[in-house]
């Protein structure tokens, strides 16, 4: 047990099997890719599956001798979905609640995941499901009554022979007021100055993102390609940032994918950049509030076009870092669960580049 502030962690320690199967294996090459509708990318291995139920009940024994009667138990994402089902043979009659944070996609989509029937029993061990969207809602609840049978027997609540669980959207948000006010301080942040003065009176367009083909990185370089070539005129005056921490790197798909980031980048910066002027300027660090607060703040546009999204707060800082008497434009993807609520930003089809320019 750790205690840090008002806040005490119980830690577990998982093997190096357990983190290639459970963590690399199933949850990252399985269920991340289906969930965000990418199929194709989709790796289910028997052996990762087994893992990722292993490591969930490893993980619901150790709970189980921490937790008491009258504890709620409140679950996070999809690394931990069968964790009530777990639980419950342990004798837990406790409330226990699952916030999914990334999208839940149609039946017919996650259908196409082994496994998927188990999964979708698992979730009818919690009482209460949150979702990003309403859409999200709506495609799990689906896939309940056609795979389990599951009844509505009130607004939001299935049963499944006997047990009810509750689907609801809870869609996620920040402290609005707290980043406006990190956004309005005096820009005394190194990077933030030098970005200043590197740009004189260039237009910065930026993108912040962790590094995942979910966020349609080389899409969006390319569409800002297509907007500086269908707009001559605008070569040398504007930039575009890109922030795009890596992650995941164990896992074959984002190796390919950094590469492909790189050689579009190098593509687009050699054939388009001028001395004095690199079209789009590519970090791989991550940054803290304080300084990302700024530079949303010093652009002109964000774009904010992932190809699918649970929701994506990065649109939502950008819109509440912005000067109120001259704010910057969210250009965001209509596949973000934010778009759903960011209805004044400019709403795109990422796919589209010509849409995106």
């Amino acid at each position: 047990m750790v205690d840090k502030g008002d806040v005490q962690y119980a830690l577990m320690d998982l093997t190096s099997l357990d983190r290639q199967e459970y963590y690399n294996g199933f949850a990252n090459r399985a269920l991340w890719p289906t969930m965000h509708y990418r199929v194709g990318l989709s790796d289910f291995s028997r052996t990762d599956y087994a893992g990722y139920l292993r490591v969930n009940r490893t993980f619901a024994t150790a709970l189980a001798k921490l937790i008491s009667p009258s504890d709620l138990v409140w679950v996070h994402d999809y690394h931990l979905i069968p964790l009530a089902a777990e639980l419950r043979p342990l004798g837990l009659t406790n409330l226990i609640g699952y916030f999914h944070h990334i999208p839940w996609p149609a039946p017919e989509v996650f259908g196409t995941l082994p496994g998927s029937t188990d999964l979708l029993r698992a979730i009818m061990d919690f009482n209460l499901v949150g979702v990003q969207t309403e859409r999200d809602a709506d495609n799990l609840r689906r896939a309940l009554m056609q795979e389990l049978g599951a009844v509505a027997e009130k607004v939001d609540v299935l049963d499944v022979g006997g047990k009810g669980t509750r689907v609801k959207s809870f869609p996620i948000g920040i402290d609005a007021s707290d980043f406006q006010e990190v956004a309005a301080r005096p820009r005394s942040n190194r990077i933030v100055s030098q970005t200043i003065v590197g740009l004189g009176s260039r237009k910065l367009i930026i993108g912040v993102d962790r590094l995942d083909y979910s966020k349609g990185i080389p899409q969006r370089m390319e569409a800002y390609e297509r907007f500086l070539v269908d707009n001559p005129d605008q070569r040398g005056h504007v930039t575009y940032l890109q922030i795009a921490p890596t992650s995941r790197s164990e896992v074959p798909e984002y190796d390919t994918l950094s590469r492909a980031v790189n050689e579009t980048l190098g593509r687009i910066n050699g054939s388009l950049g001028e001395p004095g002027w690199v079209p789009i300027q590519y970090v791989t660090s991550t940054y803290p509030r304080s300084l990302l607060a700024p530079l949303y703040r010093l652009a002109r546009v964000a774009l904010v076009t992932p190809m699918r999204d649970g929701m994506n707060l990065v649109a939502k800082e950008y819109v509440a870092a912005q000067d109120p008497l001259d704010p910057g434009v969210l250009i965001l993807s209509k596949f973000a669960g934010a778009a759903q609520q960011l209805t004044g930003a400019l709403i795109v089809n990422p796919n589209d580049k010509l849409e995106v320019a």
